[in-house]
């Protein structure tokens, strides 16, 4: 599993560390969300943290661009990376946002 180099973590979470280890060994956390990097066209995803421990995740994990305490929280910091890369770029391309050194190839 791969973290984004710049996370963005939710108020509600106090040890990202703490929750970025237990996200890497499986281990069950109620409230945590995670925001990955869409496969595809699609921009980014929500989770919950008890789905990435499906076989599938193992053999394919997500690039994690952030951790929430809860659903709510998540939509908020998709919110708050959207409306940067919009006042930055002037576009809602929020993986060019992301990664601007892709873009430039």
């Amino acid at each position: 599993m791969k973290f984004y180099r710049n996370l963005y973590v939710g108020e509600s979470i106090e040890k990202p560390k703490k929750v970025k280890w237990k996200l890497r060994h499986q281990a069950g956390q109620f409230q945590v969300y995670v925001i990955a990097l869409a496969e595809g066209d699609d921009q980014l995803e929500i989770y919950h943290c008890a789905f990435l421990q499906q076989k599938y995740y193992k053999k394919h994990p997500p690039y994690i661009i952030g951790i929430a305490g809860g659903y709510e929280e998540a939509v908020e910091l998709v919110m708050e990376i959207a409306q940067a890369a919009v006042k930055e770029t002037g576009s809602a391309d929020l993986k060019r946002y992301l990664f601007p050194e892709m873009s430039k190839r």
